[in-house]
């Protein structure tokens, strides 16, 4: 073997191990420390949603919703993770009906029937919690509500492939297999997330995908999880504000999101939807397999 032909494979040799340790660096684990504070950023925008959940009803409209959101989160000492981010004009990502994220509070009042989608983000300690719920306005039809309960149900699926030795694409997937299956299109262009000192950290978590594909999962590592999932066809079109998104047949989307951290190779839930069940009169224990310590809200 020439000099030439020895150096060659050595230079690829160490540009593939530099390769691999930057990109396992690009996800960045939490220590023990850290997760809690991660937590008590999850659980403020758990309690906003809880709030809001007594709030959200026909002749209410977005922007009432979104000024109570802010004064909410900065009365617990943290700030609103949206408002500013990207430039992005409010503390709330209301998407209502057929727009499935990243929808724009406004003065128009929600509707018997309605169904909508409240994103919320809040940083404090300097680490971000970021999830979402659906919400019915009033009496909805059945078609949506099964719409809704299998969006909310496959969050648990990919929650469940999230665990030592899986990685990204067993849980999309999971999510992708459930959803299908009920014959909703699965979006492809937007993706949960890794989560902490920034609002989107790596790795990019879609819901669909293939096992055994993707970055492995690693101790420690935080992401929100979020089904995005249309009634009808999986694509989507962006309008010209630049920011809100809808399915590309008007038909209904559902959106849940939950934070979840990786402790001892097992998903815990970070955030919880309890504040909202509490509000809305639900007793459901569909989070208790994700808590593995006794969790005091």
């Amino acid at each position: 073997m020439s000099n030439v032909s020895y150096c060659k494979i050595l230079y690829i040799i160490i540009l593939s191990i530099f390769a691999a340790i930057f990109f396992r660096i690009m996800i960045i684990p939490k220590t023990p420390e850290q997760i809690e504070l991660m937590r008590e950023s999850a659980l403020i925008v758990s309690k906003t949603l809880g709030i809001l959940a007594k709030e959200v009803k026909p002749g209410v409209t977005t922007l009432q919703l979104d000024k109570i959101a802010e004064e909410f989160i900065r009365d617990q000492g943290a700030v609103p993770g949206f408002l500013g981010l990207y430039d992005f004009p409010n503390t709330l990502c209301m998407s209502p009906n057929e727009q499935v994220v990243h929808g724009i509070p406004n003065d128009n009042p929600l509707l018997e029937g309605d169904i909508i989608s409240i994103d919320c983000g809040a940083k404090k300690n300097g680490f971000y919690g970021d999830h979402a719920y659906t919400f019915a306005v009033g009496e909805i039809t059945p078609e949506v509500e099964k719409l809704l309960q299998v969006t909310k149900e496959s969050l648990y699926v990919g929650i469940r492939e999230f665990k030592a030795n899986n990685r990204v694409g067993d849980v999309g997937f999971a999510i992708q297999k459930f959803c299908e299956a009920h014959g909703y299109g699965v979006v492809r262009e937007l993706v949960g997330h890794g989560l902490g000192q920034t609002m989107h950290e790596d790795p990019e978590m879609p819901n669909y995908g293939r096992r055994g594909r993707g970055k492995k999962f690693i101790e420690g590592m935080v992401v929100a999880i979020e089904p995005m999932i249309n009634m009808g066809t999986h694509r989507i079109k962006q309008h010209r504000d630049g920011w809100t998104i809808t399915t590309l047949d008007n038909k209904p989307s559902a959106h849940f999101e939950h934070d979840v951290a990786l402790v001892n190779g097992k998903p815990e839930l970070l955030s919880t939807f309890k504040y909202i069940y509490e509000a809305l009169g639900i007793d459901s224990d569909e989070e208790k397999e994700f808590r593995q310590k006794e969790f005091v809200l």
